[in-house]
């Protein structure tokens, strides 16, 4: 069934809607567009007519055929804002997705690097050249202090207090965090500071710079760490991430207490940070099972 004039006209209403109020991204929009579409077509209903047992037995349909968890849970979540969009609208009567429960997701455990390979990977940038000293100064701040790439190519001069290892960070939401940093990342930022960055001859007050001077992108931190990760003989992907990871992991493998992973981290939901005790334990339980005689 192809999509009425009346349906379209729905479908592009709420995507103008959506993108007015929300700022969803174009990929985001241009998926909801195939979801409303999908359910119009396979149901060969119009998307004012539908009820529960229709959606619910497409969305059955789609697991069934082996459709990711993932995309139908966003399906769903597409249908529910369409509904409460055309509720508000007066283009329905009623939302027939107020008791629908999403399938759920088993929680996907966060990939990290053993100690051992962020020693290698740390101790990669080697020289004392511009590029060589933001490298290492890059690599021990991500490592030493759990940022976000996009917090770390953000950094302002202004937000380091190399005197009482500090760095003041502006996270999601716009929310401020104070961030230790460890004497290796301290002696590493010093070092770039005074040697290296003067060099390029930046006209900004960001901390890390291009070759050129220009602040540093998401995309080329991303690089660097990617050849780093390669010339250390890392076989897994390493990103910016993984480091964040890695950085929350280890220090709940020492025994730092949850509550303080997630100020360092910034997370506003303690669940969130509790993934990575999901990790910790994961690695303790492999590692009983590969070095305990009885394991």
């Amino acid at each position: 069934m192809s999509i009425s004039r009346a349906d379209a006209r729905l479908i592009e209403a709420f995507l103008d809607a959506a993108w007015s109020e929300r700022g969803l991204a174009r990929a985001t929009l241009e998926a909801y567009r195939q979801d409303l579409e999908g359910l119009v077509a396979q149901t060969s209903t119009s998307l004012v007519a539908q009820d529960k047992q229709r959606i619910l037995g497409w969305l059955a349909s789609r697991l069934q055929r082996g459709d990711a968890v993932a995309s139908i849970t966003r399906t769903l979540s597409c249908l529910r804002q369409f509904h409460a969009w055309a509720l508000r609208q007066g283009e329905i009567d009623h939302n027939p997705l107020l008791d629908i429960d999403g399938p759920r997701r088993a929680p996907r455990l966060p990939a990290v690097l053993s100690e051992h390979d962020v020693d290698r990977l740390l101790s990669q940038p080697v020289g004392d050249g511009p590029l060589e000293l933001r490298d290492r100064a890059l690599l021990e701040t991500l490592y030493a202090s759990g940022l976000r790439v996009s917090e770390l190519t953000g950094l302002s001069l202004s937000a380091l207090n190399l005197s009482r290892g500090l760095v003041r960070v502006r996270g999601k939401g716009g929310r401020e965090r104070l961030v230790p940093l460890g004497e290796r990342a301290i002696e590493a930022l010093s070092r770039w500071l005074k040697q290296g960055r003067p060099l390029l001859k930046p006209a900004h007050d960001q901390v890390f710079v291009s070759r050129s001077g220009k602040t540093l992108s998401r995309v080329a931190a991303w690089q660097r760490i990617r050849q780093h990760a390669l010339a250390a003989g890392i076989e897994q992907p390493v990103y910016p991430h993984l480091l964040r990871h890695s950085f929350a992991t280890h220090l709940l493998d020492h025994g730092a207490d949850l509550r303080v992973v997630q100020m360092l981290l910034g997370h506003a939901d303690l669940a969130t940070t509790q993934l990575y005790t999901h990790v910790s334990r994961a690695r303790l339980q492999d590692l009983y099972r590969r070095h305990h005689p009885r394991g």
